[in-house]
């Protein structure tokens, strides 16, 4: 039986790539740009906050954060995203796209600005402020995962779909990789301006009080590219399939893509059957929501939790396994500014290497290989080269085999951006109804923080040596970092058998995917929705 699909969503799907999909990647991106840069650039200034904060006088080691307000800082951003991705989600399919996504951006924006101007002098005051202003932070960042993912989704055409919506996604490796640089030229700028000696020489002078400018300056940053591109954000139409599936006005909609699209398009008689049917409205806990996509749903939720254990535990800690390997000198031979550059360095290396490479090498082959065998292939080349790492590890923590590290650990982060970090973020902004589209991506997006928020916060711990003479200040014993490597292979060897519930979009249109075509087809195969025809 022939497809039915409304006309304006027949010429999106068809439509050639054009300047108005490379505007809508541009704008959602530098959301993710924002996003990643926020979210990750604190792991460049915790070991500072620590030494400005927490210093002791009377300690070999310069100060840190202890245990309770690390996790703190590290993992409330990661609170506030879990929590906006469910309530944005929710709301972007209630209120719409466009109306949402304004709110998530200006949130972003005031609690970027508002982190980097944390209250007070005194480590109370500041990491209370601090803390609150991130959660707020990522709870704006967390409206901008359904919203993104699925106005991308909405505006592509089905030939290229999964590739602009990877494009998207991928601005978050240059946010990433735009904190290491910010970090890098902000502690050059300091460490020139403001020289101190290291921490074995004059503890008291290692860290010069100018130093609390340089955190704040790289918090605030993350606030520049958001507000450049609000103006933009807010002269974007609606999407067609949320005015047409949604709020139920195909006039609007088409209007709108006449514009947008620069063709003539015309509605004819009947098209109002085809969103009026009773069968399209089951809600999100109905059995025949569960019937159509409860093994999708599980799929989706399942593999980016998992995905996010692994991902986040590396990402925001990094800094310590690189200290681990030698590859970061000891913090009491570095003054505070030199270790907040040694870190960044770090950091921009794995990025430029290794992380950006691998979300780019998606949108170039997601298209040709499909969103399964991609995710498939991350996650099983990401459990070949943790238990790689992690079996032999007292043999690559030796000076001679510390680039050999380095190059096994950046592969994983390569597979796991040139894998499921990314399709985990696609697939759900593509396979469910027009209605529930948003709410189901912040539904699996959401899940997959509560990932991150496992990973953070348990490597905190996790990753802390057996002998307790060797752990940081105020931890207990772990189980290791070789121990906690071996567990993220097997959190991701579970991630490649979950991946085995989600179906390929690829060449499909979303109505053909979300079954929405199957339902419209039965009302008769002789109704031809739009038509389209050329200026």
């Amino acid at each position: 039986m022939a497809e039915q699909q409304l006309g304006v969503l027949k010429a999106l799907d068809l439509a050639k790539t054009q300047l108005y999909h490379f505007t809508a990647i541009v704008i959602a991106g530098m959301g993710f740009f924002t996003d990643a840069y926020d979210l990750f650039c604190v792991s460049l200034v915790t070991k500072l906050l620590g030494r400005l904060y927490y210093f002791n006088p009377l300690s070999e080691k310069p100060g840190s954060l202890p245990p309770h307000v690390a996790a703190a800082v590290n993992g409330v951003a990661l609170c506030g995203t879990l929590a906006g991705q469910l309530f944005f989600g929710w709301l972007g399919d209630k209120l719409g796209r466009k109306k949402v996504y304004g709110i998530t951006l200006i949130m972003m924006i005031l609690c970027s600005v508002a982190s980097g101007l944390s209250f007070g002098s005194k480590a109370k005051g500041v990491m209370t402020t601090l803390c609150f202003f991130r959660f707020w932070l990522g709870f704006g960042i967390g409206g901008d995962y359904p919203l993104s993912a699925t106005i991308m989704s909405e505006y592509a055409n089905k030939k290229t779909r999964g590739a602009f919506i990877a494009a998207v996604f991928a601005m978050q490796g240059v946010g990433i990789l735009a904190g290491g640089f910010v970090a890098l030229a902000v502690a050059s700028i300091f460490d020139k301006k403001f020289p101190a000696p290291s921490y074995e020489v004059d503890r008291a002078l290692s860290t010069p009080p100018q130093a609390d400018y340089i955190w704040r300056i790289i918090v605030m940053f993350g606030a520049l590219p958001a507000a450049l591109t609000y103006y933009w954000r807010m002269k974007m139409p609606e999407t067609a399939r949320y005015t047409a599936l949604v709020a139920k006005n195909i006039k609007q909609a088409t209007q709108d893509m006449s514009k947008v699209l620069q063709v003539e398009l015309e509605m004819e008689e009947r098209a109002e059957d085809f969103i009026k049917d009773s069968r399209l409205n089951y809600s999100l806990f109905s059995k025949e929501f569960a019937k159509r996509h409860g093994l999708p749903l599980l799929g989706c939720t399942s593999t980016w939790f998992l995905l996010d254990v692994a991902f986040y535990s590396q990402n925001l800690f990094q800094k310590d396994i690189f200290s681990a390997i030698g590859w970061i000198p000891k913090a009491a031979t570095m003054n505070g500014v030199n270790e907040v550059y040694m870190i960044a360095r770090a950091q921009t290396l794995i990025a430029l290497c290794s992380t950006v490479p691998g979300y780019w090498f998606t949108v170039a082959f997601i298209e040709i290989m499909g969103r399964f065998a991609i995710q498939l292939m991350g996650f099983f080349m990401m459990t070949v080269f943790m238990f790689a790492i992690a079996f032999p590890y007292d043999h690559w923590i030796k000076p001679d085999n510390r680039i050999g590290f380095l190059v096994m650990y950046s592969l994983t982060f390569f597979f796991a951006n040139f894998g499921p970090n990314a399709t985990t973020f696609i697939v759900p902004a593509e396979i469910f109804p027009a209605r529930l589209r948003s709410t189901c991506h912040g539904i699996s997006a959401a899940t997959g923080k509560a990932g991150a928020i496992v990973g953070a916060f348990g490597f905190l711990y996790a990753a802390q040596p057996q002998d307790k003479t060797k752990t940081d200040a105020g931890y207990p014993p772990g189980i290791g970092v070789k121990n906690s490597l071996i567990m993220l292979g097997v959190i991701n060897f579970i991630g490649m058998l979950f991946t085995f519930l989600i179906p390929e979009p690829k060449g499909k249109s979303l109505e053909e995917l979300s079954g929405e075509t199957e339902i419209r087809t039965s009302l008769g195969s002789h109704n031809v929705i739009f038509s389209a025809s050329s200026c």
